[in-house]
């Protein structure tokens, strides 16, 4: 994970998990409307995991 991740995805989390696919775009999108800090624990989470 790169330091530009880390910081777009406390920026706008959606933008920082385009490339891990539709489904992590979209909940994350959701999560970001319904809180802030919770889009982007979900964010550092889906571009922390290794498997993706």
């Amino acid at each position: 994970m790169s330091v530009w991740r880390v910081i777009l995805s406390v920026l706008f989390p959606p933008l920082a998990v385009v490339d891990k696919g539709c489904g992590s775009i979209i909940i994350v999108f959701i999560l970001t409307l319904l809180g802030w800090i919770p889009g982007v624990i979900a964010a550092l989470i889906i571009l922390n995991n290794p498997n993706r």
